[in-house]
């Protein structure tokens, strides 16, 4: 199902491919939305009712819920469909990643040549090569678990920097004001009221883990006290800087997500990303749009 909700994402990267993207991008990312929960709760609904729910912790639920009724030659029709799905997915990120390498290129934070278009598929094809490459190699010799969190995370924290920068830019006066808008909720009085509440929900129904947070803090519980200290964080900032509701609620629920994943990806996380950063600097830094135009 995340990989379902992170294909959204893709979406946004076709932008420049779009007739009207501030009309259609808005409107196909919701329909999208829509769809696939709808779709999701029906399908969720059907399986709870063929089989009971705790049977369900298997990595492919559709095949087994039909194999256990006796409809083993469907289970396998499911089973060669979820393959071909899966793929569709991994192909559609493949659309995404070198757009966005494109745009960083025409930017300055990497080399000219991936922003070059294919003269006759119109589509940066560098790119899109460079793309196929970075994620066959590390998908055939890593194992699946582990590809699987850094991706979750990679895009989790993706969308926790773009609801950030959609904070940043509501509040610059001198921010450009472009088509695509954001409604504006006032977070000052809902945020403290979301927390308080939040806080003591935890203290009435999870209280047991509460006190093992506390008193049996290990490794694995550093995730949920960044958690923790981002909420006090954009609590804070929602009061004293009127915050947007919507964002702020994007990037504390996003990194939540983040913060379930097993500590050991969050170290692979931050060396990739550490990685990412000395490439990106170590280029732009004289490179960038940004710093041709300071200079």
């Amino acid at each position: 199902m995340f990989f379902a909700y992170i294909g959204f994402d893709a979406i946004s990267t076709t932008a420049e491919e779009c007739v009207d993207p501030s009309r259609d991008l808005p409107r196909g990312i919701m329909y999208a939305i829509i769809i696939c929960t709808v779709l999701y709760i029906l399908v969720a609904l059907v399986l709870t009712g063929m089989v009971n729910y705790a049977e369900l912790g298997v990595g492919d639920p559709l095949a087994f819920v039909f194999d256990k009724i006796g409809l083993t030659w469907f289970s396998a029709v499911i089973a060669i469909s979820a393959v071909v799905a899966m793929t569709g997915v991994l192909l559609v990120f493949q659309l995404g990643q070198p757009r966005i390498w494109m745009s960083m290129s025409r930017d300055g934070l990497l080399p000219k040549r991936f922003a070059k278009i294919h003269p006759k598929h119109q589509t940066p094809s560098f790119a899109t090569i460079v793309t196929g490459f970075v994620v066959v190699i590390p998908t055939l010799i890593i194992p699946s678990d582990i590809i699987l969190d850094l991706c979750s995370m990679g895009t989790l924290f993706a969308f926790v920097l773009v609801c950030g920068g959609v904070l940043k830019l509501q509040n610059d006066p001198n921010a450009p004001k472009g088509k695509f808008k954001t409604p504006y909720i006032n977070a000052k009085f809902i945020m403290p009221g979301l927390t308080f509440l939040s806080l003591a929900l935890t203290y009435a129904y999870a209280n047991e883990w509460l006190m093992n947070f506390i008193f049996k803090f290990n490794t694995d519980a550093i995730p949920m006290l960044l958690f923790f200290g981002l909420v006090a964080v954009m609590t804070f900032f929602s009061v004293t800087k009127n915050l947007s509701l919507i964002p702020v609620l994007g990037l504390i629920f996003c990194f939540y997500m983040m913060a379930q994943i097993h500590i050991s990806s969050w170290i692979g996380f931050f060396i990739w990303l550490c990685v990412g950063l000395v490439v990106y600097f170590g280029y732009s830094y004289k490179n960038s749009g940004l710093a041709n135009k300071s200079a």
